[in-house]
This record gives structure tokens, C-alpha cells and sequence, in this order.
């Protein structure tokens, strides 16, 4: 069609920077010569398979569009990449596994969402997090013999999170040494997250305990209404130590992250 580049002209004019999401090694090949240091291209996905120069790892696969490109353009702000104010042009897969859809997104640094400083500020290892996340996601999809379940874990610091809990049952990790992201462990996680009380898991991924009572003061925890008593204790035990809360509300079936006592991450696993 005639005159394409005049009408779409203005979506990739004065453009401060092009990501490009997930893109094949002959689509990346293509923006190489084009790139400066005024127009930088930033790959972002969940690995640098074209080896990028400038690459921005999502923590998970976010099929929802919208929160993909959100959420690479928080780790762009989170490694200086780009500026408040910038205006990029974003290139992502809407309709099928190659790049077909082309965004102009400005930069805004108040509408950041915190999961970059849920991963990359964390205690506890990036690859932990992102794996007790993805359990959380997975069980939120399946549940628990097709029926929705509630599950509480928290992540880091376990050792203060522990002398801030008590045992509700018999602790089935007390002398096993296994760690999250496991297939199996994580079997057996789903296998215990219908009983309750919550999971605490070290720094390092170690299931340090099953069913603890969280005994946290709860004073000056601000949750949003119609959240119960484990997002409640999710948010003081983070607000008291360095650990992070990962829960799975069984009445809505979304996923918070609770980190210095407030969510900082909300997630449908529907949408992954």
C-alpha cells in the first residue's frame, strides 16, 4: 500500500531508543547497523538468545502485552538505559512467535511497578525468587486437585523469619536438605500448600520449614480490602525482616509479592 511510511511515519520518528522483545537473530541482525549511541537497541526477554550487547532479562514470560513491555521498560530504568521522559519505540509478538506489533511507549518513572526491585534487590537469590514465583503461578492455574488454593511462602532472611514463627505441625524439611525449583520439591510443595501455615525458604532456595505460624506484629500493615489474614502476616513478617513474601489468594486466585511491608507485585496466573 502507497504511502505507509508517511502515515506511520510519526510512530518511529524522534524516537530515543528501540526495544526489541524476544526478537529472532535475522530480526536483531537487521537493527544492528542502525543503532547509536543517541538511538540505542535494548533486547529485552528471558534470555539473550540473539547475544545482544545491550540485553534486559524478564524474570518470567508475560504473555499479557501490556505487562511486558511495562516491565522491560522498569529494567531499562533499573540499569540506566533509558531516561525518564524517553519516548521508545517497543517491538514485541502480539499474534504469533515472530515480532509483528510495533509500540511508542514514553518512559515514566512513576508508574513503576517494583518487580525489578523484587528480584534485583532482594536477599535472596534472583533464580529463587523467579522459581517460588512461578510455583505460585503454576498452582494458581492448577490448584490443588483442580479445586483453588491459598499459599503463603516467604523467601530470605529465613533465620530471623523463623525465631518469628512457630511450628503449627511437624516440619516435613527439618532435616532434608532440597531446594525450590526442584520438579520434585515442588510437587511436594503443591502436596503441603493445601494444609496451613507458611513455607519459609532460605536465600539460597533451601525449604527450611513447612507450616510456621508467622507472629509479626501486624500493627501499621495497610492491605487492601477483602485480603485476609495471610496476606496480612505475608506483609508484617516482610515489613520486620529482610525476607519477601510470595502468596496465592485462594479467594481470587492472584499472586502478591510483599516486600518492606507492602505489594509490590500483583499477578493474574491466568494471564501466564
Amino acid at each position: 500500500m502507497a504511502g505507509l511510511d508517511d502515515a506511520f511515519g510519526d510512530l518511529f520518528s524522534g524516537v530515543d531508543g528501540v526495544l526489541l522483545f524476544s526478537p529472532s537473530g535475522s530480526y536483531y541482525e537487521r537493527f544492528e547497523s542502525l543503532e547509536d549511541e543517541e538511538c540505542p537497541v535494548i533486547v529485552v526477554g528471558t534470555e539473550n538468545a540473539v547475544g545482544a550487547d545491550v540485553f534486559v532479562e524478564l524474570p518470567i514470560e508475560f504473555d499479557d502485552v501490556t505487562d511486558r513491555i511495562r516491565f522491560g521498560l522498569e529494567g531499562c530504568l533499573d540499569a540506566d538505559l533509558v531516561d525518564d521522559g524517553d519516548e521508545l519505540a517497543c517491538a514485541t509478538s502480539v499474534f504469533g512467535d515472530g515480532i509483528d506489533t510495533v509500540s511508542r511507549v514514553r518512559v515514566d518513572s512513576d508508574t513503576q511497578t517494583g518487580i525489578y526491585d523484587l528480584f534485583t534487590r532482594s536477599r535472596a537469590d534472583t533464580g529463587v525468587v523467579k522459581a517460588v514465583l512461578e510455583l505460585a503461578i503454576e498452582l494458581g492455574k492448577k490448584g490443588q486437585k483442580g479445586k483453588p488454593v491459598g499459599a503463603l511462602f516467604i523467601v530470605g532472611d529465613a533465620g530471623k523469619v523463623m525465631n518469628k514463627s512457630r511450628p503449627l505441625s511437624y516440619n516435613p524439611f527439618e532435616k532434608s536438605h532440597v531446594h525450590v525449583g526442584d520438579p520434585i520439591v515442588n510437587v511436594m510443595l503443591k502436596e503441603f500448600s493445601r494444609l496451613d501455615g507458611a513455607f519459609v525458604i532460605s536465600d539460597s532456595g533451601k525449604i527450611v520449614s513447612a507450616y510456621r505460624y508467622l507472629e509479626p506484629s501486624a500493627e501499621g500493615v495497610d492491605i487492601p480490602k477483602g485480603l485476609g489474614a495471610r496476606h496480612m502476616a505475608g506483609g508484617a513478617i516482610t515489613r520486620d525482616t529482610n525476607a519477601i513474601a510470595i502468596v496465592l489468594s485462594e479467594s481470587d486466585g492472584m499472586v502478591r509479592a510483599f516486600k518492606g511491608g507492602e505489594i509490590i507485585l500483583e499477578v493474574d496466573p491466568e494471564e501466564y
